[in-house]
């Protein structure tokens, strides 16, 4: 769960002085405001909007949960207090709700490609994410059914492209496994005989990067008919989006990252109402 502090920077972008236009024209009152969803999908962030209004000493009342599926018209919390503090929260609240659900709702419609076509095989995210709103993007692939894969840097050893034009990819492994025994190496490769080279240098995972189905089947024949293909995890990523899905699922693969899932977000609509009296 992120902290009060984290969310509360983001009221400080919205109103770095305050809320204006509702100081000047809204007298000291209190009202009744409701968060309605108005389309179908998984919800996310309700969580998140309940800390920032009750922070401002709004009263909430959930009627969904994260993760869950809503459908259009339901009510998603009901609030009570400050009317300045209730629209001084009501953008940041909605942009939440917005982006989280969106990428929950479409991360769910890709894992439900997925597993209607290879049981094993998972979603993942990727840190194409935007800047500073990381931690809700991956909490929201989560509540979606996906994996969040690396929240930063420092969170695992996935060898690029652009390591490898500075070092060997043996020597990276090698290197890399002098470091630490207890963290995974992944390693990136765009072909079937760096692939071999890197399950044979003693990489844990594989990412075949930019592979279109037919290159992928090559590689993991290769892979088998030298033995490797059992120790290692094969992810694919690069270019897949949801029309394309469905035919890297067919193929004997573990884990499809998307960075379609957090770079490219449809909104999902939600509105906030003041309740009239």
């Amino acid at each position: 769960m992120v902290s009060l502090e984290y969310l509360l920077h983001f009221i400080d972008e919205d109103a770095p002085s305050g809320d204006l236009t509702s100081e000047a024209v809204i007298p000291d009152i209190c009202c009744s405001a409701e968060i309605v969803a108005e389309q179908a999908g998984i919800i996310a962030g309700l969580c998140e909007t309940t800390m920032l209004f009750s922070h401002y000493g709004i009263a909430v009342k959930q009627f969904a949960q994260d993760g869950q599926t809503v459908k259009a018209g339901d009510k998603l919390l009901l609030l009570h207090g400050d009317a300045k503090k209730i629209l001084l929260v009501e953008r940041t609240a909605l942009n939440i709700i917005g982006r989280m659900s969106g990428i929950a709702t479409r991360t769910q419609e890709m894992v439900g490609t997925v597993s209607a076509i290879n049981g094993k095989c998972r979603i993942a995210a990727t840190r194409k994410t935007s800047p500073g709103f990381r931690a809700l993007d991956k909490k929201a692939v989560q509540l979606g059914g996906g994996e969040p894969h690396r929240s930063s840097l420092s969170d695992g050893i996935l060898i690029k492209d652009n390591h490898l034009v500075l070092v060997s990819l043996k020597k990276a492994i090698t290197a890399a496994r002098k470091i630490t025994q207890y963290k995974k190496i992944e390693v990136e490769v765009e072909t079937p005989a760096d692939a071999l080279l890197a399950a044979s240098a003693g990489a844990d995972i594989i990412l075949l990067d930019n592979m279109n189905p037919g290159q992928v089947k090559n590689t993991l024949d290769a892979l088998r008919k030298k033995g490797l293909r059992d120790r290692v995890i094969i992810e694919l990523s690069g270019g897949i989006t949801p029309d394309t899905l469905s035919d890297f699922a067919t193929l004997d693969v573990d884990v499809i990252s998307m960075g379609a899932l957090t770079h490219t977000v449809k909104n999902f609509s939600v509105k906030l109402e003041i309740i009239p009296g």
